[in-house]
């Protein structure tokens, strides 16, 4: 009833707010329209002005039992969408959330028309629909490859200059590779046989350029040679749902193929990148080797594919780990690191992790499971909950919000928790007769036997000799192993309970020999002492060397051929790159993180938290953990540059003031001499948002500025206007001026509220064990940093048969912080990068020259290498392959 009464709430303000726009932006309460919202960038690629959020929303309808809105819905698909918009958009978001939301609308059309009671005026309008827009992806295909373009204009196809595509040279793996379903369903649901030719033509060039030694496939590929751009390899983003498709065209379609290809990447999936609970990714052509020190949030879909393929004990553990993180952060961060810190704060409402649930309580049965969708739903009340509907997390750390509510957040979150929660009796039709594509919708297996247009030639063993003998043609009865073994998923979940508080150990690897002394993981980065001779004498062994500078500094240096085996080299390079990782990491945590400005008067009541920067005076919110609270007012004059003249009205309030004109901390001594409690400088620059600008903290005056003792903070000129729309409408607007974002349990207790706004299911008398159990749980959410990668000088220059890495430190002594040993790395010269500002002295900058804080930074890493370098052994036959790999991973965005 509680997914029910949130899919109403999400819906109904799509439909109310945005339709026929594609998506609901939930803070400002307007549907989202290209080219009249600032561009997100690639993003942005699923909008195609063709009500992309009702169209992906169909077949949830149906699932959630809510014929009559389905029917109407399918009535205004018909009537109002134009799939003939001059506009360019992604193949593959067109092809899993249109596309496949028009076959999933057909599939249950055609259910209920059978059945007799709705649609009967139904007559395939939607698969006409769907025909059309086949026809219109269709042009991306004509490549050498059979791989599609990335882009496709839906009116003009791929021909420049009108189409504005046709350019592109790289596309994902995932975005090839992520077709056959929905075309192979098109095809068979219309008999024309070209859409599944052309999705086989591009998974069979996949494979055949799988690299052959690891069987793995890199992230992005050249749709013209077929080369790898990336080739770093893992179950994310960018090659997570060809691995899927793979499994699910097998169980659609009935051919072996599929399963055979599957199976050799599964087998290579779980002999390179799973290290339980772990998913890491490595290279392609050095699989032992791991490519990155972090995870990102859309593997968490995996867990729910191993239980399709049978192989429950790895879902179980890595769905665990994941659920620890959760419960750490409220919500799945975009991407954390391996020892489950935040790396890239951000939360769009990701099913994944619903989906996988879902998948694991079918399979066992244990009520574990609906405890964990029910902290879903509380955490998506509690913190993502707002006025008109839900809003995406922009970051975890402080629970504040985002202008966004994509797609997929009605297509599968609310399906997946409907689900996992619904006994049969509460279906209208039988969920097992559908399989699910990655965007959740549902098409009937009955196509595996309707117009077979493509022989079933078994073209997998055209590349390569397959051993059959290890492969599961059957999945595991887990009705026969639960019940015979009820404890059977807690003892794999039990170890790691604590494994995110305690930082998750690598499992044995590498260095088993080490000192003599039995099995040892290898040395991280993080733990290095330059006093502890044990370290050095592992750093010796991995051909790692310390040289002491003239200045103090201490220089690692690794000759690769100097290391005791190709295995500890291997160790060597990791290490090496951990440590170029912390001194930019260590960098990133000098700078303030950001604020959280909270409205909690009504009708917000502490739903929509919007992120503020800092400032490098007045009162410190992180260690004030009860914030500053008050209503606020405007200032006069706004600019609050001279003596405030309404003083009046600015007393033991939170004074609102405009950017410009003057130094910060002037504005905040005229307001605190006013009597004002608190301040936020709203940007003069219209339409400027922390959506598309990197957040930056306020400088001082370059005097001393310790006689400002209230806090302020600074919103950009969208989330400002937030708070001054609402000042319009409703007056009296207070706010709450914090570190991170309050539980509203928290904020409001003691004072009558409605009950839901504090969480759907939470009785008033349980407020205060309510309250104890956050307090504790928000004492481990304490995440401030996040590890992005900032390479200030790497250089290597390798004489005849040897390779270096170099890492400036400085002065390897370690920091402890945390009862943890860091070494304190800092680059010998760092230039900005292409997202970073300069820093301006603090006496020299004004209002108008903020000094940024950079939430997330590309890599600047600058990589010298010698030509003449000589043929080597084994570990080194690729070394310029390895840093070219290393580069391109530093410069990786989601």
């Amino acid at each position: 009833n509680q997914v029910l009464e949130m899919f109403d709430h999400a819906y109904s303000n799509y439909m109310e707010h945005a339709y026929p726009a594609d998506e609901l932006m939930p803070l400002t309460c307007r549907g989202r329209v290209r080219g009249q919202e600032p561009s997100r960038g690639d993003v942005d690629d699923a909008l195609g002005k063709f009500s992309l959020t009702l169209i992906d929303t169909l077949d949830t309808l149906v699932v959630l039992n809510k014929t009559k809105e389905f029917e109407e819905a399918v009535k205004k698909v018909i009537k109002d969408v134009n799939l003939d918009n001059d506009i360019v958009v992604s193949v593959f978001e067109t092809n899993i959330r249109v596309l496949g939301g028009l076959l999933g609308g057909h599939s249950v059309a055609i259910m209920l028309k059978e059945k007799g009671e709705y649609m009967q005026w139904y007559n395939g309008e939607l698969l006409h629909m769907a025909k059309e827009l086949g026809y219109k992806l269709l042009p991306a295909f004509n490549t050498t490859s059979g791989l599609p373009y990335p882009r496709v204009n839906l009116k003009f196809g791929v021909r420049h200059p009108e189409a504005r595509t046709g350019t592109e040279t790289d596309t994902c793996t995932a975005c090839a590779g992520t077709l056959i379903l929905e075309f192979a369903a098109l095809s068979r649901f219309t008999g024309t046989s070209i859409f599944e030719e052309y999705a086989r033509k591009a998974l069979d060039f996949i494979w055949e350029k799988r690299q052959r030694s690891s069987n793995l496939v890199g992230v992005t590929i050249n749709i013209h040679t077929g080369d790898w751009v990336r080739k770093d390899s893992g179950v994310g983003a960018g090659i997570d749902s060809y691995y899927e498709y793979l499994l699910k065209a097998y169980v659609l379609l009935g051919d072996d193929s599929f399963l055979e290809r599957f199976n050799t990447h599964y087998d290579a999936i779980m002999r390179y990148i799973s290290q339980p609970p772990l998913l890491l990714d490595v290279h392609i052509h050095k699989p032992m080797l791991n490519a990155r020190t972090w995870m990102d949030s859309l593997l968490a879909f995996f867990p729910g594919l191993q239980v399709l393929k049978g192989d429950i004990r790895p879902a179980i553990e890595t769905h665990e780990m994941l659920y620890q993180v959760i419960k750490k952060h409220n919500f799945l961060p975009e991407a954390f690191t391996t020892d489950f810190r935040v790396h890239w704060a951000q939360h769009p409402l990701r099913p994944e992790f619903a989906e996988s649930t879902y998948f694991l309580y079918k399979a066992t049965g244990d009520p574990y499971y609906l405890e964990v969708g029910k902290t879903l739903i509380e955490n998506l009340n509690k913190y993502a909950r707002v006025p008109c509907g839900f809003a995406a997390m922009k970051d975890v750390r402080t629970g504040s919000h985002e202008d966004r509510m994509d797609s997929f957040f009605l297509a599968e979150m609310f399906k997946y928790l409907y689900l996992l929660f619904a006994d049969k009796e509460d279906m209208i039709f039988d969920i097992e007769d559908y399989i699910f594509t990655t965007e959740a919708h549902l098409l009937p297996l009955w196509l595996s036997t309707t117009n077979q247009t493509i022989s079933k030639k078994n073209i997998t063993t055209e590349y390569t000799e397959l051993d059959d003998s290890n492969f599961d043609w059957t999945c595991p009865n887990t009705q026969i192993l639960f019940p015979n073994d009820p404890m059977f998923a807690q003892s794999i979940r039990e170890p790691l309970k604590n494994v995110v508080d305690k930082s998750c150990p690598r499992g044995i690897s590498r260095a088993e020999e080490s000192l003599g002394s039995g099995p040892k993981p290898p040395l991280r980065a993080r733990d290095f002492m330059a006093s502890n001779p044990e370290h050095l004498e592992i750093l010796k062994k991995m051909g790692v060397s310390l040289i002491h500078l003239k200045d103090g500094r201490v220089q690692l240096v690794q000759h690769a051929v100097q290391a005791a085996s190709s295995l500890d080299a291997e160790d060597g390079l990791r290490f090496m790159q951990e440590m170029i990782e912390l001194s930019s990491q260590q960098q990133k945590e000098q700078q303030l993180p950001p604020r959280a400005v909270q409205i909690v008067s009504h009708p917000f009541f502490g739903r929509v938290v919007l992120t503020a920067g800092p400032a490098q005076f007045g009162m410190d919110l992180s260690k004030h953990k009860a914030g500053t609270r008050g209503f606020v007012a405007t200032i006069k004059p706004y600019n609050g540059c001279s003596e405030i003249t309404n003083p009046e009205a600015v007393k033991e309030k939170i004074a609102l003031m405009q950017r410009g004109q003057c130094m910060f901390a002037e504005k905040a001594r005229n307001i605190q001499k006013a009597g004002a409690i608190g301040g936020i400088v709203i940007d003069d620059n219209e339409g400027s948002s922390s959506d598309t600008a990197p957040l930056f903290q306020m400088a001082g005056d370059g005097k001393n500025t310790d006689d400002i003792t209230i806090p302020m903070l600074f919103l950009f000129n969208k989330e400002g206007n937030i708070i001054l729309d609402a000042i319009r409408e409703y007056e009296a607007v207070e706010v709450l001026l914090s570190d991170k974002a309050k539980d509203r349990a928290t904020i409001f207790k003691g004072k009558m509220i409605p009950n839901y706004i504090i969480d759907s299911n939470l009785e008033m008398e349980n407020m205060d064990q309510k309250l104890s159990e956050n307090d504790s749980h928000k004492q481990n959410s304490e995440e401030a940093t996040s590890a992005s990668q900032d390479v200030g000088a790497i250089s290597e220059e390798p004489e005849e048969g040897e390779s270096s890495a170099v890492a400036d430190t400085d002065s390897l002594s370690p920091a402890h912080v945390d009862g943890e040993s860091v070494p304190v790395s800092h680059q010998d010269s760092h230039a900005p990068g292409r997202d970073e500002a300069a820093l301006e002295p603090a006496s020299t900058q004004g209002d108008n020259q903020p000094q940024e804080q950079q939430t997330e930074t590309e890599s600047n890493s600058k990589v010298n290498w010698d030509n003449k370098v000589q043929p080597m052994e084994s570990i080194l036959a690729d070394w310029n392959e390895d840093i070219e790999a290393f580069e391109m991973m530093e410069k990786d965005e989601l």
